[in-house]
């Protein structure tokens, strides 16, 4: 149990009563006492924060956050250039009740980066077990827009490192600002780190810790943040690189499953709701034109440059990126796959995973085809009847 502390400045254009009514449902779900204050100024803003343990400020209060503790700031609307939660309306107080609470309860997580910039980072959760563990690397979806973050997985975080594994929750620099080859090499990079987080097969030597740029919350690079020089540092798990295992949802599917396509190390790629199907994707409008968005080439540019390649939609495609980027245009992997689809998630998701899932065993591929009942985030949400049947069959694909 922790108390949240919700500070709305007097900036905030939204219903009050609203405001209320969302926090104290996520209050409650969460299991935690909390409470909504509206503060009348900067300087009320900044006080309440430094003495909350634990704090949600909405709207951000600038580049400097207040506060000893988890202070977790919020935009509903969207802020260019922004490193927190922002751009996601209203809701975006849940997500930030959320991610505050999920810090309070899990402070010992490592924030690594891989690369210079403030989004290329990866969060290392570790089971308090001894000996080797499986690896378990998750790739947040929104369909590749900058507003939704890693903070997506952090339920399956905490779920995963319950059950004995290591998680590796990655951060990569999204196609909307910084162009989609930055969005590929990421997340290619972000798996590749794994082999340098350690020890893997024998404890690594102790380094300086050192900020990480980004981090909200004070973590650190390095083998253990916070602890002091010379200190006893209690065994560590040893990451087993042989059993890793690739999540990603939604959009994250795509990119995940790119990656293996371009030969990431991974014992099992699993896809839930993915966008396996770009040019399925694309012609179909998914979310307002996101694969065009992203790519900077779409399904009718294909259409016009067709050089005679069949794909199993019934059109042609040329080499390019979306070729080179649609796991359905990739197979065969290579790898087991497990293919996980909530039977209520948008029609054309479903449409295009049972496509998938066929057309990969047709190529060779192992693959697990999984539809239960579920949304497009029951596949994330811990506790429901779709992701207690993944995770199982993660588990025993890892065993």
């Amino acid at each position: 149990m922790c108390d949240v502390l919700v500070i709305v400045g007097p900036q905030v254009v939204a219903d009050a009563g609203l405001l209320g009514e969302l926090a104290r449902r996520e209050f409650a779900m969460l299991g935690v006492r909390g409470r909504v204050v509206h503060a009348a100024d900067a300087a009320h803003v900044s006080a309440l924060a430094r003495e909350a343990a634990v704090a949600v400020v909405v709207p951000a209060p600038g580049e400097q956050t207040p506060g000893s503790g988890v202070v977790v700031p919020v935009d509903l609307d969207l802020a260019e250039g922004a490193t927190h939660i922002h751009g996601r309306g209203i809701a975006g107080l849940a997500w930030g009740i959320r991610h505050a609470v999920h810090r309070a309860r899990h402070p010992s997580v490592r924030r690594v980066a891989y690369g210079a910039s403030a989004e290329q980072w990866g969060e290392l959760y570790l089971p308090e077990v001894r000996g080797e563990v499986p690896v378990v690397a998750l790739v947040h979806g929104g369909y590749w827009r900058s507003v939704w973050a890693a903070d997506l997985m952090e339920a399956l975080c905490a779920d995963l490192v319950g059950r004995g594994f290591a998680v590796w929750n990655l951060e990569y620099r999204r196609p909307d600002l910084h162009g989609w080859a930055a969005t590929r090499h990421d997340v290619a990079a972000g798996l590749a780190a794994l082999e340098n987080l350690g020890p893997t097969t024998a404890p690594a030597p102790a380094a300086a810790s050192a900020a990480v740029p980004g981090s909200a919350s004070g973590a650190t690079a390095g083998p253990e943040p916070g602890v002091a020089a010379g200190a006893v540092v209690p065994p560590q798990p040893v990451l087993d690189l042989d059993r890793v295992a690739v999540i990603g949802h939604s959009a994250g599917a795509q990119l995940a499953l790119r990656a293996v396509a371009d030969g990431a190390r991974v014992a099992l790629a699993v896809s839930l709701a993915g966008v396996l199907d770009l040019v399925t994707a694309d012609r179909r409008w998914l979310s307002h034109g996101a694969v065009a968005a992203a790519l900077g080439e779409s399904a009718r540019d294909i259409d016009a440059q067709a050089d005679g390649d069949e794909v199993p939609d019934g059109g042609e495609v040329p080499d390019g990126e979306l070729r080179a980027s649609s796991p359905l245009l990739r197979l065969p992997l290579g790898v087991p796959q497990l293919v996980v689809q909530g039977g209520g998630d948008d029609v054309n998701l479903v449409d295009i995973s049972r496509r998938y899932a066929s057309a990969a065993r047709e190529a060779g591929d192992e693959v697990t085809y999984l539809e239960l009942p579920g949304d497009h985030q029951d596949v994330i949400t811990p506790g429901t009847p779709i992701w207690q049947a993944t995770a199982t069959a993660i588990t025993t694909a890892l065993a």
